[in-house]
């Protein structure tokens, strides 16, 4: 078994069903199997790639972004995702370091690949909507001999680079295949669902939940064309009938704060990619009666790691527990065991864990000590095994000796009327060590009372945990998946 193989089963099972909703157009699961079979063709004919090859995808969100996925892993070529709001220089960095053959993209980045030429001598290009062009012919599978196995090199998936040079995790097609599955059997996915793909199609969260476990179990994907404005998405979701919304925090953000007779065919919310705020969660689920369950995951971990049961108990500021057939452990910088309620580093466990980072080794053994992949995110499980974070551990700081965690001065801001966004950083102290900062944007773009800010955190924080300093901000910096990039807020210290 293999992810190019699974999407031709559920192919042959469910040919004439709409596989993805886009628009107006529907697209049948077996028109996504022609066209990927075209991709594999042109890609073997045209480009001599072989098994083993590096194949890079720069594509928007369209229906195309599938069989161009499917149709390279028929070659048995390992796919690397593309970040498209990444600059040529930053996309350059991955194409060599990578070693991709070919770079299947569009017409939108034409602008882009006389640069990337330029810095990649021999990196040749594919235009999927070249490949849309042969959609009339009959495309036959490629040999088996070019079939990959499930400890075969899958994906290449390179990490948001929020701090340094973004690493390759190496996903094998065993570590999608099991991350799927347990994601198939905790949200209870059947063919009825009909999953809403709205995040970057190239991020990890989305490559497994909204486009793997929806063709795995037969469903179907409504791929939302823009975010702008809500209204739009929101009569989406209601006309094609979705049943699960996988999402981050900010969008639950803003469907709390949709018009009341607003009301949605959803079974279930999914939030993932950034920590969910409590304040957000409480909105949401006091404005609708669906559940939003906060999940964690990593790409190292292919992504999924833990999230809320459906059936519950839901824990506020939990990412709930451990997915089937994955085990979540806290530990020390030795790497012993911690009890329940100790903080620590979290360590995942699992098939779907990483084969290390491309061409990294000393990386690897960084990541991956004793069969545990740490995440570099710190917190602890309370007596149920239900996981809470409590910070990423880079992002922690020292006052006068004392850690404190950055992300429980955001949940109380948060809580504070008005703000829409925050992050909250250290800034270096010659008499304390550090000193957190607050970069906070509004709901209505306007200033705010800093000093009646900072009174409502004296009275919920530490003295210590008190930020010294508001910065008022019109938005917050973000890259492609909706991580607030806190490097360049530092940058505003400076």
């Amino acid at each position: 078994m293999n992810l190019a193989s699974l999407f031709a089963r559920s192919a042959e099972r469910y040919a004439d069903k709409t596989a993805v909703f886009w628009g107006e157009a529907e697209h049948s699961y077996q028109e996504l199997l022609c066209l990927s079979l075209a991709v594999a063709s042109r890609l073997r004919n045209g480009h001599s790639v072989r098994a083993g090859d590096f194949v890079g995808l720069l594509l928007k969100n369209r229906p195309e972004f599938i069989p161009a996925l499917f149709g390279s892993l028929e070659t048995g070529a390992v796919v690397v995702p593309i970040n498209h709001f990444l600059k040529p220089d930053e996309i350059s960095h991955i194409t060599v370091d990578a070693a991709l053959k070919v770079l299947i993209t569009e017409m939108a980045f034409a602008e882009f690949l006389p640069r990337l030429s330029e810095m990649h001598p021999g990196l040749e290009f594919l235009l999927i909507d070249e490949v849309t062009a042969d959609e009339g012919q009959n495309w036959e599978p490629l040999p088996d001999s070019e079939a990959r196995g499930e400890s075969d090199l899958a994906l290449l998936i390179y990490t948001s680079g929020t701090t340094g040079r973004p690493k390759g995790a190496m996903l094998s097609h065993g570590n999608l295949l099991h991350n799927v599955e347990s994601c198939r059997q905790v949200l209870a996915a059947v063919d009825f669902d009909r999953f809403v793909l709205l995040l970057p199609m190239f991020h990890s969260f989305m490559l497994c939940v909204c486009i793997v476990l929806p063709l795995y179990v037969g469903g179907s994907i409504v791929l939302i064309k823009s975010l702008h404005p809500l209204k739009n998405v929101i009569q989406e979701i209601v006309l094609r009938q979705a049943t699960i919304l996988p999402a981050i925090p900010q969008f639950f953000r803003a469907l709390a704060d949709s018009p009341p007779a607003v009301e949605l065919p959803l079974r279930l919310c999914v939030s993932g990619a950034a920590p969910l705020p409590g304040q957000v969660l409480k909105d949401f689920m006091a404005r609708f009666s669906i559940p939003l369950l906060e999940g964690y995951g990593l790409s190292e971990a292919s992504p999924v790691v833990a999230i809320n049961p459906v059936k519950g108990p839901w824990k506020a500021g939990s990412i709930g527990v451990p997915i089937p057939d994955v085990r979540v452990s806290v530990q020390d910088e030795a790497g012993h065991l911690l009890a329940p309620g100790q903080i620590g580093e979290i360590c995942v466990q699992g098939g779907n864990v990483m084969m290390g980072y491309w061409n990294q080794p000393e990386a690897t053994t960084q990541a991956l000590r004793g069969g545990w992949l740490l995440t570099g995110d710190v917190g602890y499980q309370d007596a149920d095994g239900y996981c809470f974070i409590t910070d990423r551990k880079k992002d922690m700081l020292l006052v006068n000796g004392i850690n404190v965690y950055p992300r429980e001065i955001e949940e109380v801001i948060y809580q504070y009327p008005g703000i829409r966004e925050v992050a909250v950083i250290g800034q270096p102290d010659p008499r304390r060590g550090e000193q957190p900062v607050a970069f906070v944007a509004t709901a209505t773009g306007t200033g705010l009372d800093e000093k009646a800010l900072v009174r409502f955190m004296r009275a919920k924080l530490a003295d210590y945990k008190v930020p010294r300093r508001v910065v008022i901000l019109p938005s917050l910096p973000r890259n492609g998946t909706g991580k607030i990039l806190k490097t360049v807020l530092r940058q505003c210290l400076d």
